[in-house]
């Protein structure tokens, strides 16, 4: 963990570096930039709990991506999958008034976890049952979400006076607990750190997380010793799923309170970064979402002050997974030998006795 994390620093260190020499090159000032980003990432209480807001649903995603991965098992399907989530959570939420709100809120987040399970399960089932690669399945599976989700903010579920494209409000007992209003921040945070530690736990302390492992390292292997592999990708493929359909829910039930055309704006993808970045180490994603979280955030108070485009932000993120990429190549593993070489095992000496 500690090793993932110094790597993580490293290459956003490197980044920084990189990006304040195309800075000053372009006459602009490094440190201005990145006062003006942290600024607008951290510099008030409403810019934290914003930064905080908007790391929520790439945890969700990151964890949906850790998972998957982790059985290497390339889920790219984590957005349509978010997005199948708040369709669910969108279509129940309307008619859940009169109902206690803590089980108003379960049942949304239940819906959503239904609506991204089936999404994700069915990419399972073509995978196991029918060979088909599921990188190809979930991209396709995400546009089949999106067309979805299309049709049903301008069909049967368009709001009541038909004049927009967005579903009816949900109902006041199915809106998250939020905190310190006026900001935004609510309890989807504390169910994606619950997931997050949840996902850890089932990874590497169940024998399910054991099994999951093995198959992502050596899928023949694990068959040969009787690991059910079948049956062990559409289990993943769908708790994947439900992980990113109740990031999906939390946004309808705590920010959005309706659906609408393009609700994400591609959390799905950018999960996959953040669980990169992570090392898909679920607890590492909580950490990674709130670096992207507040690279996001900061990105239009830097625009505004400084002057560069917000973009930037996407190109740091890039150089991010860049470096820690080429930290696992042989080429820096050989440099890193040449730096600090391994400290050679001492050898008894001739006539000494040995514990063997």
């Amino acid at each position: 963990m500690l090793n993932s994390f110094a790597r993580a620093a490293t290459a956003l260190l490197l980044a920084a570096a990189i990006i304040a020499g195309v800075l000053l090159a372009l006459g602009a000032s490094p440190i201005g930039v990145f006062a003006a980003l942290a600024e607008g990432a951290f510099g008030s209480w409403y810019a934290l709990t914003d930064t905080i807001v908007r790391a929520t649903p790439l945890i969700f995603t990151g964890l949906a991506i850790s998972v998957s991965f982790s059985g290497a098992l390339w889920n790219i399907g984590a957005d349509g999958q978010l997005v199948a989530g708040a369709i669910a959570a969108g279509a129940i939420g309307p008619y859940l008034g009169g109902w206690p709100r803590p089980i108003a809120i379960l049942i949304l987040l239940i819906a959503g976890a239904a609506g991204g399970a089936i999404w994700g399960g069915i990419c399972g089932w073509l995978r196991a049952r029918r060979d088909t690669n599921e990188v190809i399945s979930t991209i396709m599976m995400n546009f089949v979400a999106t067309q979805l989700l299309s049709w049903g903010v301008h069909g049967p579920l368009i709001e009541a006076s038909g004049a927009y494209p967005a579903s009816t409000p949900i109902a006041d007992s199915a809106r998250m607990y939020a905190f310190f209003p006026p900001t935004r921040l609510n309890l989807g945070i504390g169910i994606a750190v619950a997931l997050a530690v949840g996902c850890y736990l089932l990874l590497f302390k169940t024998s399910v997380g054991f099994e999951v492992r093995a198959m992502g390292r050596n899928r023949r292997a694990a068959t040969f010793f009787g690991i059910p592999i079948a049956r062990l990708t559409i289990g993943i493929l769908a708790l994947s799923g439900a992980l990113a359909g109740v990031g999906g829910a939390v946004q309808v039930s705590a920010i959005t309170h309706r659906l609408y055309e393009k609700l994400s704006p591609g959390w799905g993808f950018e999960g996959i970064a953040v669980a990169l970045v992570a090392r898909l180490n679920p607890l590492g994603i909580v950490a990674s979402a709130l670096l992207f979280g507040a690279l996001d955030n900061g990105s239009q108070a830097m625009q505004r002050s400084q002057g560069v485009s917000a973009v930037l932000v996407q190109v740091i993120q890039a150089l991010v997974i860049m470096i820690l990429l080429a930290f696992d190549t042989r080429v820096f593993a050989g440099l890193r030998s040449r730096i600090a070489p391994a400290t050679p095992t001492m050898r008894p000496a001739a006539g000494a006795p040995s514990d063997a």
